[in-house]
């Protein structure tokens, strides 16, 4: 596809003699011995939008000589991904992801092919699994697999992981594991021995897999602790993703001009990703008062009179996230939103924030769906939460190989 998107370069340009010499150059150089795909760019986003034949063909050509290489590079990359939006898969799905399932195969009928999966257990408790798509003609073999998981109780994960073992036994030409949340990524850390940092045993357990002739490609949204994906190895590799793009796009359609996060880390993490928006940056962070008490605090950036929406990876009882969002109220904030990308709220702690409970500080509460049986259950309509849906940002993502 490289050498012929360079050869069109190469013809369209004979219509113009200042152009000519200029495309010859640029053929022979990105065909040459020591050219690598490493030359071309790995992110989509730069190159938005997408440009086609016709679209760079009408545009003059450049006097320089490296917006003419560049020119080659967004033809190459736009012929590979263009291929890559190409690429068919059959699905298969854990219970909690068989609606997201459902939204792939029924939006696009032609690349996406939903089997459904009987999760059952046996009287003593044990699994007894069955996938569609093996019999009576196998459907799966020599295809690209894509397995939506979702790993929200340990009883289903073990579960999953042994469907992954039997599709990658099955001579499949690929597999690719959507995990839109990892439950482990908080616990990546040992400070007493005997403790069992189930980020690297579940990364063991990924690393183990059978390798079906190429790596095992998971993907993550938001992961808590980014160095979790180094724990892979072998025949597993993280593809991490962000959902912030979901929110950005979101707020848009907003009067929100601050962004505020609860401490330093989502910060570091997070602020670089909303540049573009010119949005204020707030950062909080937690003191420890006289008595030993952590309190949050204002530690950088002004809120008074403007509309905020404080940023995070995720949350469990949110109590960080409510002391902050008390704060910021009491600076002088005009509005108080909040977005995390997974809605993982234990004991049902979701219903505090909603209108009634003694958390409601919010206006608007977003969340993705990466917890679907948790986002399940929010009411929407009438209350404060409100979920973006991850189904378009996971094509675009299996696609582009974007990431963090």
């Amino acid at each position: 596809s490289v050498s012929n998107s360079l050869l069109f370069i190469k013809t369209a340009a004979v219509a113009n003699n200042k152009a000519h010499n200029k495309a010859n150059n640029i053929y022979a150089k990105l065909l040459s011995p020591s050219s690598t795909s490493s030359q071309y760019p790995p992110s989509a986003e730069r190159y938005k939008p997408q440009y086609t034949f016709s679209q760079l063909n009408s545009q003059p050509p450049n006097d320089s000589y490296e917006d003419e290489v560049d020119v080659a590079k967004k033809i190459a990359y736009s012929n590979h991904l263009s291929k890559r939006r190409e690429m068919k898969y059959q699905i298969i799905a854990a219970p909690a992801q068989e609606p997201l399932a459902r939204r792939l195969s029924q939006q696009y009928p032609s690349r996406f092919t939903y089997h459904s999966t009987s999760w059952g257990k046996f009287p003593d408790g044990t699994d007894n699994i069955s996938m569609s798509g093996f019999s009576p003609l196998n459907l799966i073999s020599g295809e690209n697999v894509l397995f939506l998981a979702s790993f929200h109780s340990n009883d289903v994960t073990l579960s999953q992981f042994s469907v992954m073992i039997v599709l990658l036994q099955s001579f499949i030409d690929s597999l690719t594991v959507v995990l839109p949340y990892s439950p482990v990524g908080t616990m990546e850390r040992v400070t007493k021995e005997g403790t069992v940092a189930t980020a690297s045993t579940y990364a063991h357990l990924f690393s183990s897999l059978p390798n079906c002739g190429s790596p095992t490609r998971l993907m993550v949204y938001d992961l808590h602790t980014l160095q979790n994906r180094f724990y892979l190895h072998n025949n597993a590799i993280a593809s991490l993703q962000t959902t912030i793009p979901l929110l950005k796009s979101r707020l848009k359609s907003t009067p929100i001009n601050c962004v505020a996060f609860p401490d330093d880390g989502a910060a570091k993490r997070f602020a670089d990703l909303f540049t573009d928006l010119g949005l204020q940056i707030v950062i909080c962070g937690k003191t420890r008062g006289p008595s030993n008490a952590r309190t949050v605090k204002i530690q950088e950036g002004d809120v008074e009179g403007l509309e905020c929406v404080i940023v995070d990876d995720l949350v469990q009882t949110g109590g960080t996230l409510y002391e902050c969002g008390k704060v910021l109220k009491a600076a002088g904030a005009k509005s108080v939103n909040a977005f995390v990308a997974h809605a993982v709220f234990p004991e049902e702690s979701y219903k505090r924030f909603d209108k009634g409970g003694d958390r409601c500080c919010f206006e608007k509460f977003w969340v993705t769906n990466s917890v679907p049986t948790i986002t399940e259950k929010l009411e929407e309509e009438n209350g404060v939460f409100e979920v973006l849906d991850l189904t378009e940002a996971i094509i675009k993502d299996l696609d582009e190989f974007s990431s963090m």
